[in-house]
């Protein structure tokens, strides 16, 4: 009977331990975070194919997609570590939380960027390129300089606007003015998006010693970051015309675009008015929205 007892005890201890372990990984790569990367990546893909994309592309596109995305997160992590033991939001990562050893998780980002950038490039050069420029620019730019200047969101928006514009060359081969528009649409998107997350962030933040965002004297988040984050969603008003004016989309599709524009800037504009917890929240709530639904509608149009 004891026998049964222990085997049962094992198995249940192997079956916990391997739960644990996929939940690791799924927090190593953030996993949720490297979704929707995949998913602009997808979006793109299929606006610049005219919606005819086989599904064989879409999966490879996708499979690289998120290896390279996870790759980098991964890089992002090693590199944190001791900082994630020291914010809230990420003391309980599996590195920073010591579940996870620092040669598991490079190993880890090896083959999955090795591999990410191999299906990347069985569209094109471009894509296998633009990836990992996308994957050294997060991981090795992007990652110290935030423990240096709040103009690492600059550095990190290339980064993270790069999925739209990989989307668009694999499907097209060539950079185009689709690929740029598209890629400046989620570049600028980022900057009202994250300074509502520095200013919501800005405490844990401090305690590991990142200068995300610009302060006053006294370390409170500067008011700055308000108006910029309504001037940047100004700027997208007239980018959001430029799959229209390509003859890429149709004007509803422009029209719910400069809608979704008109109102992120306006959110923009509260969030600089009020300057506090409610606002920002608002703003990034909404900011959520804007990337997704925009490039909903134009491949909806699309079809």
């Amino acid at each position: 009977m004891s026998v049964k007892v222990k085997a049962i005890d094992s198995q249940a201890n192997i079956s916990a331990g391997l739960r644990q372990k996929i939940l690791d990984y799924k927090l190593l790569i953030k996993f949720r975070l490297t979704l929707t990367v995949v998913f602009s990546s997808v979006m793109a893909f299929l606006i610049a194919a005219n919606a005819t994309a086989g599904w064989q592309s879409i999966l490879v596109l996708s499979l690289g997609g998120f290896l390279v995305t996870a790759a980098a997160n991964t890089l992002n992590q090693v590199l944190e570590k001791d900082y994630d033991k020291l914010m809230k939001r990420t003391q309980d990562r599996p590195l920073a939380a010591g579940r996870m050893g620092i040669s598991e998780a490079v190993l880890a980002a090896g083959f999955m960027s090795m591999f990410g950038i191999i299906c990347l490039a069985l569209f094109n050069p471009w894509t296998a390129f633009l990836g990992t420029l996308s994957l050294v620019l997060y991981a090795f730019v992007y990652t110290p300089m935030k423990r240096i200047s709040p103009n690492a969101v600059l550095v990190g928006a290339i980064p993270g606007a790069m999925p739209t514009l990989i989307g668009v060359v694999a499907a097209q081969g060539e950079l185009t003015l689709l690929g740029l528009s598209l890629f400046a649409l989620q570049f600028l998107w980022q900057f009202p998006h994250f300074w509502s997350i520095g200013w919501l962030g800005h405490e844990d933040y401090s305690k590991a010693g990142y200068k995300m965002i610009p302060t006053t004297t006294e370390g409170a988040p500067s008011r700055s970051l308000g108006m910029q984050a309504f001037l940047y969603a100004l700027f997208l008003l007239p980018v959001g015309f430029m799959p229209f004016v390509l003859g890429v989309s149709g004007i509803l599709s422009a029209a719910i675009v400069l809608i979704l524009g008109v109102c992120y800037a306006w959110f923009g504009w509260d969030f600089y008015q009020k300057n506090n917890r409610k606002a920002a929240l608002r703003l990034m709530f909404f900011s959520f929205l804007y990337i997704p639904v925009s490039l909903v509608v134009f491949l909806l149009d699309k079809i």
